[in-house]
């Protein structure tokens, strides 16, 4: 982080969304050295839980493709693929729309990108699923209706038209800015340095723009309260909205989330640090060595883009059929558990997967935004 420790003794105390981005996702930053989800790396996410995630995501899938009137091809994109896991369930839940499926795994992450091609996916260069979606003659790597699943790994969003772009505990990781409430107004809170180079935060008068919506949207707050101010994200949701195909689909977002009033409320509990399973709160302890995090705030979301559902991720999951499933297991369950085997141990785990994901003090209280094109 030497870089950044000169550039702030050059120009001064940088936002926190420039600190942040430097220690994500800078040369030496936590995800661009191999930092991430999984049950041997930092931080368990939904899909680390186990493949039950995956398969009510699959049963979600479907739906929208129906309802969107069965597209060939299916074109989903997941932003924060991390290493594969979601998109590697999905497809062993072999969904219907499997055929016409085409899954982008996008992630900035060079490390993530290298997973990808050890998870054993059907995966192809983006050049053989994009742009020739429609070319059925000659030629040895022509992608034509019927034949997916395929996915491809990417950097970034491409120039197509989606279907469905799905985004878990991305947003929350997105850089953000923070902002202080002072005695009559907030300050913002800057990163500087001080003499042995430690980082440490510096407030700074926020602008009036700004302040003027945060006195709206936490007109409680106390002084000394803390919210993030998460522009990356309004930007991120817009760019993704915008990628939809025109006839129809769906941006659906899946993270901490609450109300900036209540972030407000958390005395800074809202920002978090992980590293090797363990929580921390100091996010200028370790930088480049640890996620830094936060709760969504939704309505801040909602200035440029009201979501058109909001739910908890036990709504979202209930809705999509997990306990269709968990009943099938506990049915494989009773008539196996005396043999013991595979299948009966699978079935046992996906209960316990299950109590995970739906507990409405930790994962079931995960907020799902959804921002729908309509294709009517």
């Amino acid at each position: 982080m030497e870089h950044l420790r000169s550039r702030i003794r050059r120009e001064g105390p940088v936002p926190f969304s420039v600190f942040m981005g430097e220690a994500l996702y800078g040369p030496d930053g936590f995800y661009t050295t191999g930092g991430g989800a999984g049950r041997r790396r930092d931080f368990i996410t939904s899909p680390e839980v186990g493949p039950l995630y995956g398969a009510v995501v699959a049963r979600a899938l479907d739906t929208w493709w129906n309802e969107l009137g069965r597209p060939s091809p299916y074109l989903v994109a997941e932003c924060g693929a991390g290493p594969g896991t979601l998109c590697r369930d999905v497809l062993r839940a072999a969904p219907e729309c499997a055929v016409e499926l085409r899954y982008l795994l996008i992630d900035t992450a060079e490390p993530m990108r290298a997973l990808h091609r050890t998870h054993r996916l059907p995966l192809v260069e983006p050049s053989e699923l994009l742009g020739q979606i429609d070319i059925t003659e000659e030629g040895d790597h022509v992608v034509g209706p019927g034949q997916g699943p395929l996915v491809t790994s990417l950097a970034a969003l491409p120039d197509e038209s989606l279907h469905v772009i799905l985004a878990n505990e991305l947003l929350d990781n997105l850089p953000f800015d923070v902002a202080r409430r002072g005695a009559d107004r907030w300050d913002e809170v800057r990163v500087g340095v001080d003499a042995d180079g430690t980082f440490q935060p510096v407030s700074v008068g926020l602008d009036p723009g700004r302040d003027t919506i945060l006195c709206r949207l936490a007109p409680g707050a106390s002084a000394g309260s803390m919210v993030p101010l998460q522009h990356a994200a309004v930007s991120w949701v817009g760019g993704a909205y915008a990628s939809l195909a025109t006839h129809g689909g769906r941006v659906v977002a899946i993270d901490y989330g609450a109300s900036l009033g209540e972030l407000a409320s958390r005395d800074g509990g809202w920002l978090r640090t992980y590293r090797g399973h363990e929580r921390g709160v100091n996010p200028f302890v370790a930088v480049g060595s640890c996620d830094i995090t936060a709760d969504v705030a939704v309505d801040f979301l909602g200035l440029e883009h009201h979501a058109s559902s909001v739910t908890t991720q036990r709504e979202f999951l209930e809705e999509h059929g997990i306990g269709e499933l968990v009943a099938e297991a506990l049915r494989t369950w009773h008539e196996r558990a005396a043999i013991g085997d595979l299948p009966a141990l699978a079935a046992r785990s996906r209960v316990g997967e299950a109590d995970a994901l739906l507990d409405p003090t930790v994962l079931g209280a995960f907020v799902v935004m959804q921002w729908i094109r309509s294709s009517r």
